[in-house]
């Protein structure tokens, strides 16, 4: 698997980066295989240089584990997948990494327009249909009728965030199968369902909105004590951009490093395998560095 240069150089932040922030993150986990098992992941971030939307640049990354054997494509959303066969026995993949992003919480755009749907690009169509886990034709005629008088498209999706995180309790219950429209009338979600609703409620309005998973660490906020996780946010495609929504905290948070995004939680799921490998064990972690911190020093204690 290609990894960036070992050493980062913290000294000369990428141009354009406003109130750059160097974050640590990363992941390991431990599956007991019982047979040789194709294994995909989706866990690679990318840089992310573009003038618009979240920027971010990897400065350097080892791998945890599993390092032979990994070959990496591009899927269809743009996303870097690890393909591999895991071997009979203890099987430990994952990555350490120091990346690059800026302070600067999410921004808020709220006088932003609605773009009709004959104005959309052709390649965010496909996030205007139903997915998987996203039925958005189940939740159509309660999007309207809670959302559909509400003039601007960012005006639409902050209410739309609003309401999901004053509704819906943070907490599990939900399952890998459950759907957009099935969280909602639970009314308890994790992070990937208040993803989902809020992509559920956007394409019901003819709003495109795609599903998103990163890192997102503790930057100027209380430090959960919590083990970190993957997390999951929604973009909505608004006024010729996609822009960052997360009903999980509904606040603007800043360091998020993007890993992939997709229709839905089906194509960016962290792993799948196709046998039976079982999970034993998972860590993640994902804070803010020291200029002087390299790969050598090892990540926040309080995961380790």
């Amino acid at each position: 698997m290609a990894q960036p240069d070992a050493a980062p150089d913290h000294t000369h932040p990428t141009p354009g980066f406003e109130r750059p922030v160097f974050i640590r993150a990363g992941f390991q986990l431990t599956f007991d295989v019982p047979y040789p098992t194709p294994m995909l992941f989706v866990v690679q971030p990318r840089d992310r240089l573009e003038p618009t939307g979240t920027r971010q640049r990897l400065l350097a990354q080892r791998p945890l584990g599993a390092a032979q054997g990994i070959h990496t494509y591009t899927d269809t959303h743009g996303n870097t997948v690890w393909r591999t066969v895991a071997q009979p026995g203890t099987f430990t993949i994952g990555h350490d990494l120091i990346a690059e992003t800026t302070r600067n919480p999410d921004p808020a755009h709220p006088d932003l327009p609605k773009t009709p749907v004959e104005g959309l690009p052709d390649e965010t169509i496909t996030y205007l249909l139903p997915s998987r886990y996203v039925d958005s034709d189940l939740v159509s005629a309660d999007a309207w009728e809670r959302f559909g008088h509400i003039q601007g498209g960012w005006a639409q999706v902050q209410a739309i965030s609003d309401y999901l995180n004053d509704t819906c309790t943070y907490g599990y219950g939900s399952t890998s199968a459950t759907t957009a429209f099935q969280a909602l009338g639970s009314g308890r979600a994790v992070c990937r369902d208040f993803a989902h609703m809020g992509v559920a409620f956007c394409r019901a309005l003819n709003i495109p909105a795609r599903y998103v998973c990163g890192y997102l660490p503790d930057i100027d906020i209380t430090p959960d004590p919590v083990p970190m996780d993957f997390h999951a946010w929604f973009e909505a495609f608004i006024d010729g951009q996609w822009r960052t929504f997360d009903a999980r905290h509904n606040r603007p948070r800043a360091g998020r490093l993007i890993i992939a995004q997709g229709r839905d939680a089906s194509d960016v799921a962290f792993t799948t395998s196709f046998g039976s490998a079982r999970l034993t064990h998972m860590k993640v972690w994902a804070d803010e560095t020291t200029p002087d911190m390299t790969l050598d020093t090892p990540p926040n204690p309080r995961i380790f």
